[in-house]
Protein backbone atom coordinates (compact mmCIF):
# COMPACT_ATOMS: atom_id res chain seq x y z
CA UNK A 1 0.00 0.00 0.00
CA UNK A 2 2.85 2.36 0.78
CA UNK A 3 4.41 1.81 -2.64
CA UNK A 4 1.04 2.41 -4.30
CA UNK A 5 0.51 5.61 -2.31
CA UNK A 6 4.01 6.81 -3.16
CA UNK A 7 3.35 6.08 -6.85
CA UNK A 8 0.19 8.20 -6.95
CA UNK A 9 1.80 10.99 -4.88
CA UNK A 10 4.72 11.16 -7.28
CA UNK A 11 2.48 11.05 -10.34
CA UNK A 12 0.37 13.92 -8.97
CA UNK A 13 3.37 16.10 -8.13
CA UNK A 14 5.16 15.39 -11.40
CA UNK A 15 1.96 16.24 -13.28
CA UNK A 16 1.73 19.53 -11.42
CA UNK A 17 5.36 20.33 -12.23
CA UNK A 18 4.61 19.72 -15.93
CA UNK A 19 1.25 21.51 -16.11
CA UNK A 20 1.82 24.67 -14.03
CA UNK A 21 4.45 26.33 -16.25
CA UNK A 22 2.10 25.91 -19.21
CA UNK A 23 -0.83 27.72 -17.60
CA UNK A 24 -1.52 31.48 -17.94
CA UNK A 25 -0.20 33.56 -15.04
CA UNK A 26 -3.68 34.84 -14.23
CA UNK A 27 -4.98 31.28 -13.92
CA UNK A 28 -2.21 30.42 -11.44
CA UNK A 29 -3.20 33.39 -9.28
CA UNK A 30 -6.90 32.49 -9.38
CA UNK A 31 -6.12 28.85 -8.62
CA UNK A 32 -3.98 29.80 -5.62
CA UNK A 33 -6.79 31.96 -4.22
CA UNK A 34 -9.27 29.13 -4.69
CA UNK A 35 -7.05 26.44 -3.18
CA UNK A 36 -6.10 28.73 -0.31
CA UNK A 37 -9.74 29.47 0.49
CA UNK A 38 -10.68 25.79 0.39
CA UNK A 39 -7.73 24.92 2.64
CA UNK A 40 -8.76 27.64 5.09
CA UNK A 41 -12.31 26.25 5.26
CA UNK A 42 -11.30 22.59 5.40
CA UNK A 43 -8.32 22.78 7.75
CA UNK A 44 -10.10 23.27 11.06
CA UNK A 45 -7.04 22.67 13.21
CA UNK A 46 -4.74 24.91 11.15
CA UNK A 47 -7.40 27.62 10.95
CA UNK A 48 -7.81 27.53 14.72
CA UNK A 49 -4.05 27.82 15.20
CA UNK A 50 -3.88 30.80 12.82
CA UNK A 51 -6.72 32.66 14.55
CA UNK A 52 -5.28 31.97 18.00
CA UNK A 53 -1.84 33.17 16.87
CA UNK A 54 -3.30 36.38 15.43
CA UNK A 55 -5.30 37.07 18.57
CA UNK A 56 -2.27 36.71 20.83
CA UNK A 57 0.11 38.57 18.50
CA UNK A 58 -2.09 41.60 17.83
CA UNK A 59 -4.49 41.68 20.77
CA UNK A 60 -7.44 43.95 19.99
CA UNK A 61 -5.81 45.58 16.96
CA UNK A 62 -7.99 43.49 14.64
CA UNK A 63 -11.61 42.39 14.96
CA UNK A 64 -12.54 38.72 14.74
CA UNK A 65 -13.66 39.26 11.13
CA UNK A 66 -10.35 40.94 10.26
CA UNK A 67 -8.38 38.08 11.85
CA UNK A 68 -10.36 35.63 9.75
CA UNK A 69 -9.59 37.63 6.60
CA UNK A 70 -5.86 37.72 7.41
CA UNK A 71 -5.80 33.99 8.15
CA UNK A 72 -7.63 33.17 4.90
CA UNK A 73 -5.24 35.37 2.94
CA UNK A 74 -2.30 33.64 4.64
CA UNK A 75 -3.56 30.31 3.29
CA UNK A 76 -3.85 31.87 -0.17
CA UNK A 77 -0.31 33.25 -0.04
CA UNK A 78 1.05 29.85 1.00
CA UNK A 79 -0.92 28.16 -1.81
CA UNK A 80 0.55 30.63 -4.29
CA UNK A 81 4.05 29.95 -2.95
CA UNK A 82 3.52 26.23 -3.48
CA UNK A 83 2.04 26.57 -6.97
CA UNK A 84 4.69 29.08 -8.02
CA UNK A 85 7.41 26.61 -7.11
CA UNK A 86 5.93 24.32 -9.78
CA UNK A 87 5.50 27.25 -12.16
CA UNK A 88 9.08 28.43 -11.56
CA UNK A 89 10.62 26.58 -14.51
CA UNK A 90 9.26 29.54 -16.51
CA UNK A 91 11.86 31.70 -14.80
CA UNK A 92 15.32 32.00 -16.37
CA UNK A 93 18.35 34.23 -16.01
CA UNK A 94 16.85 36.44 -18.74
CA UNK A 95 13.19 36.51 -17.65
CA UNK A 96 13.08 36.69 -13.85
CA UNK A 97 13.24 40.50 -13.94
CA UNK A 98 9.74 40.54 -15.45
CA UNK A 99 8.33 39.18 -12.21
CA UNK A 100 10.52 40.67 -9.47
CA UNK A 101 11.51 44.13 -8.30
CA UNK A 102 14.41 44.26 -5.85
CA UNK A 103 15.09 46.98 -3.28
CA UNK A 104 18.48 46.88 -1.52
CA UNK A 105 19.00 48.87 1.67
CA UNK A 106 22.78 48.58 1.21
CA UNK A 107 23.97 47.63 -2.31
CA UNK A 108 27.62 47.77 -1.17
CA UNK A 109 26.94 45.09 1.46
CA UNK A 110 25.45 42.80 -1.17
CA UNK A 111 28.46 43.33 -3.42
CA UNK A 112 30.79 42.42 -0.57
CA UNK A 113 28.72 39.34 0.27
CA UNK A 114 28.99 38.26 -3.36
CA UNK A 115 32.77 38.30 -3.02
CA UNK A 116 33.15 36.80 0.45
CA UNK A 117 30.05 34.67 0.85
CA UNK A 118 27.16 35.34 3.19
CA UNK A 119 24.33 33.92 5.29
CA UNK A 120 20.97 34.83 3.73
CA UNK A 121 17.88 34.55 5.91
CA UNK A 122 14.14 35.05 5.59
CA UNK A 123 11.04 33.84 7.48
CA UNK A 124 8.02 31.95 6.10
CA UNK A 125 6.83 35.21 4.61
CA UNK A 126 5.46 35.67 1.11
CA UNK A 127 7.32 33.57 -1.43
CA UNK A 128 10.31 32.32 0.53
CA UNK A 129 10.90 29.70 -2.20
CA UNK A 130 11.24 31.95 -5.25
CA UNK A 131 13.29 34.67 -3.58
CA UNK A 132 16.04 32.12 -3.07
CA UNK A 133 15.76 30.99 -6.68
CA UNK A 134 16.05 34.55 -8.01
CA UNK A 135 19.32 35.10 -6.17
CA UNK A 136 20.69 32.07 -7.98
CA UNK A 137 19.93 33.77 -11.29
CA UNK A 138 21.74 36.83 -9.95
CA UNK A 139 24.95 34.86 -9.41
CA UNK A 140 24.57 33.80 -5.76
CA UNK A 141 24.72 30.01 -5.47
CA UNK A 142 23.05 29.06 -2.19
CA UNK A 143 23.41 25.93 -0.13
CA UNK A 144 19.88 25.35 1.12
CA UNK A 145 18.76 22.96 3.85
CA UNK A 146 15.51 21.14 3.02
CA UNK A 147 13.66 18.42 4.85
CA UNK A 148 13.45 15.09 3.04
CA UNK A 149 10.05 13.56 2.32
CA UNK A 150 9.17 10.04 3.43
CA UNK A 151 8.61 9.38 -0.28
CA UNK A 152 12.13 9.58 -1.79
CA UNK A 153 10.69 10.38 -5.23
CA UNK A 154 9.10 13.56 -3.87
CA UNK A 155 12.43 14.58 -2.35
CA UNK A 156 13.96 14.26 -5.82
CA UNK A 157 11.21 16.33 -7.47
CA UNK A 158 11.41 19.21 -5.00
CA UNK A 159 15.20 19.16 -5.05
CA UNK A 160 15.06 19.52 -8.84
CA UNK A 161 12.64 22.44 -8.62
CA UNK A 162 14.58 24.25 -5.89
CA UNK A 163 17.93 23.84 -7.62
CA UNK A 164 16.61 25.27 -10.90
CA UNK A 165 18.83 28.38 -10.65
CA UNK A 166 21.95 26.54 -9.53
CA UNK A 167 21.49 26.04 -5.80
CA UNK A 168 22.77 23.03 -3.86
CA UNK A 169 19.95 21.45 -1.82
CA UNK A 170 21.14 19.41 1.17
CA UNK A 171 19.29 17.31 3.80
CA UNK A 172 19.11 18.28 7.46
CA UNK A 173 21.56 15.56 8.52
CA UNK A 174 24.99 17.12 9.23
CA UNK A 175 23.69 20.36 7.73
CA UNK A 176 25.85 22.69 9.83
CA UNK A 177 29.08 20.97 8.77
CA UNK A 178 28.07 21.08 5.10
CA UNK A 179 27.06 24.73 5.35
CA UNK A 180 30.36 25.66 6.96
CA UNK A 181 32.31 23.93 4.20
CA UNK A 182 30.31 25.79 1.55
CA UNK A 183 30.71 29.15 3.29
CA UNK A 184 34.46 28.69 3.70
CA UNK A 185 34.62 28.45 -0.10
CA UNK A 186 32.99 31.91 -0.38
CA UNK A 187 29.61 30.28 -0.83
CA UNK A 188 26.19 31.32 0.44
CA UNK A 189 23.75 29.73 2.87
CA UNK A 190 19.98 30.20 2.53
CA UNK A 191 18.05 29.63 5.77
CA UNK A 192 14.56 30.05 7.23
CA UNK A 193 14.82 31.47 10.73
CA UNK A 194 11.29 31.43 12.17
CA UNK A 195 11.12 27.73 13.03
CA UNK A 196 10.04 26.86 16.56
CA UNK A 197 12.51 24.31 17.96
CA UNK A 198 13.05 22.74 21.40
CA UNK A 199 15.10 24.87 23.79
CA UNK A 200 18.71 23.71 23.79
CA UNK A 201 22.21 24.41 22.53
CA UNK A 202 21.04 25.12 18.97
CA UNK A 203 18.32 27.55 20.07
CA UNK A 204 17.78 30.81 21.91
CA UNK A 205 14.81 32.72 23.28
CA UNK A 206 13.53 35.79 21.46
CA UNK A 207 10.48 37.98 21.83
CA UNK A 208 8.19 37.51 18.86
CA UNK A 209 5.21 39.90 18.96
CA UNK A 210 5.91 40.29 22.69
CA UNK A 211 5.74 36.52 23.30
CA UNK A 212 8.82 34.49 24.18
CA UNK A 213 9.62 31.63 21.85
CA UNK A 214 12.51 29.28 21.05
CA UNK A 215 14.16 29.67 17.63
CA UNK A 216 17.32 28.36 15.91
CA UNK A 217 20.60 30.26 16.07
CA UNK A 218 22.34 28.51 13.16
CA UNK A 219 22.43 31.65 11.00
CA UNK A 220 24.02 33.70 13.78
CA UNK A 221 26.57 31.04 14.75
CA UNK A 222 27.68 30.55 11.15
CA UNK A 223 28.16 34.28 10.65
CA UNK A 224 30.04 34.68 13.95
CA UNK A 225 32.41 31.76 13.38
CA UNK A 226 33.26 32.66 9.79
CA UNK A 227 33.17 36.46 9.98
CA UNK A 228 30.37 36.77 7.41
CA UNK A 229 27.39 39.08 7.09
CA UNK A 230 23.81 38.04 7.79
CA UNK A 231 21.69 39.29 4.89
CA UNK A 232 18.03 39.71 5.86
CA UNK A 233 15.08 40.17 3.54
CA UNK A 234 11.51 39.30 2.56
CA UNK A 235 9.63 38.68 -0.69
CA UNK A 236 6.08 40.09 -0.81
CA UNK A 237 3.55 38.88 -3.40
CA UNK A 238 1.76 41.55 -5.42
CA UNK A 239 -1.77 41.26 -6.77
CA UNK A 240 -0.63 41.48 -10.38
CA UNK A 241 1.40 38.26 -10.12
CA UNK A 242 4.77 39.87 -9.50
CA UNK A 243 6.88 40.03 -6.34
CA UNK A 244 8.58 42.83 -4.41
CA UNK A 245 11.82 41.92 -2.61
CA UNK A 246 13.29 44.03 0.18
CA UNK A 247 16.78 43.31 1.50
CA UNK A 248 17.32 45.01 4.86
CA UNK A 249 20.53 45.89 6.66
CA UNK A 250 23.49 43.52 6.49
CA UNK A 251 24.44 42.43 10.02
CA UNK A 252 28.11 41.50 10.41
CA UNK A 253 28.53 40.17 13.96
CA UNK A 254 31.76 40.03 15.89
CA UNK A 255 32.90 36.67 17.23
CA UNK A 256 32.17 37.76 20.82
CA UNK A 257 28.77 39.37 20.25
CA UNK A 258 25.81 37.97 22.13
CA UNK A 259 23.95 35.31 20.15
CA UNK A 260 20.58 36.02 21.74
CA UNK A 261 20.77 39.74 21.00
CA UNK A 262 21.84 39.14 17.40
CA UNK A 263 19.04 36.62 16.85
CA UNK A 264 16.55 39.14 18.25
CA UNK A 265 17.97 41.87 16.00
CA UNK A 266 17.48 39.72 12.92
CA UNK A 267 13.93 38.86 13.93
CA UNK A 268 12.99 42.49 14.56
CA UNK A 269 13.39 43.22 10.83
CA UNK A 270 11.01 40.41 9.99
CA UNK A 271 8.45 41.32 12.62
CA UNK A 272 8.28 44.86 11.25
CA UNK A 273 7.54 43.47 7.76
CA UNK A 274 4.92 41.08 9.16
CA UNK A 275 3.18 43.86 11.07
CA UNK A 276 2.95 45.85 7.83
CA UNK A 277 1.65 42.87 5.82
CA UNK A 278 0.37 40.26 8.30
CA UNK A 279 -1.37 38.22 5.58
CA UNK A 280 2.04 37.24 4.20
CA UNK A 281 3.20 35.23 7.24
CA UNK A 282 2.47 31.55 7.87
CA UNK A 283 0.03 31.97 10.77
CA UNK A 284 -1.18 28.36 10.75
CA UNK A 285 2.20 27.21 12.12
CA UNK A 286 2.64 26.81 15.90
CA UNK A 287 5.19 29.59 16.31
CA UNK A 288 4.84 29.52 20.10
CA UNK A 289 4.91 25.77 20.63
CA UNK A 290 7.39 26.11 23.51
CA UNK A 291 6.27 28.50 26.20
CA UNK A 292 7.90 29.67 29.44
CA UNK A 293 6.25 28.73 32.70
CA UNK A 294 4.64 31.68 34.44
CA UNK A 295 3.75 35.17 33.28
CA UNK A 296 6.15 36.31 30.56
CA UNK A 297 4.64 39.07 28.47
CA UNK A 298 1.36 38.61 26.64
CA UNK A 299 -0.64 35.35 27.00
CA UNK A 300 0.68 32.63 24.71
CA UNK A 301 -1.61 30.82 22.26
CA UNK A 302 -3.65 27.97 23.72
CA UNK A 303 -3.21 25.34 21.04
CA UNK A 304 -5.87 22.61 21.28
CA UNK A 305 -4.68 19.33 22.83
CA UNK A 306 -1.16 20.71 23.09
CA UNK A 307 0.72 22.34 25.90
CA UNK A 308 4.49 22.42 26.17
CA UNK A 309 5.53 24.73 28.98
CA UNK A 310 9.28 24.86 29.27
CA UNK A 311 11.59 25.65 32.17
CA UNK A 312 14.46 25.34 29.67
CA UNK A 313 13.05 28.29 27.71
CA UNK A 314 13.14 30.43 30.84
CA UNK A 315 16.83 29.65 31.26
CA UNK A 316 17.49 31.04 27.77
CA UNK A 317 15.78 34.37 28.51
CA UNK A 318 18.35 37.01 29.52
CA UNK A 319 18.12 37.58 33.29
CA UNK A 320 17.61 41.31 32.77
CA UNK A 321 14.44 40.59 30.79
CA UNK A 322 12.89 38.06 33.13
CA UNK A 323 9.89 39.50 34.95
CA UNK A 324 9.74 39.27 38.70
CA UNK A 325 7.55 36.33 39.61
CA UNK A 326 5.13 36.71 42.47
CA UNK A 327 5.56 34.25 45.30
Amino acid sequence: MKKLRYFFETALIESGAWIMPRLPRGFILALSRGIGTLAYLADKRGRGTALENLKCAFGDQYTAAERSRIARKSYQVFARTFLDLFWSSRLTKDTWQNFFSIHLADPAAEKQAHETGGVWVTPHFGNFELVSMVWGFRGFKFTVVAQDFKNPALTHVFKRLRSHSGHDIIPQENAMLKLMKALKRQGHAGLLTDLNIPPGRAATAIQCFGLWTSVPTLHVELAKRLGLSIMTGVCRPLDDGRYEVHIFEAIKPGADEDTQQLTQRVWNHFEKAIREHPECWLWMYKHWRYRPVGTYGAPHPDYPSYSNFSDALIEMIPSSLRPVQKA
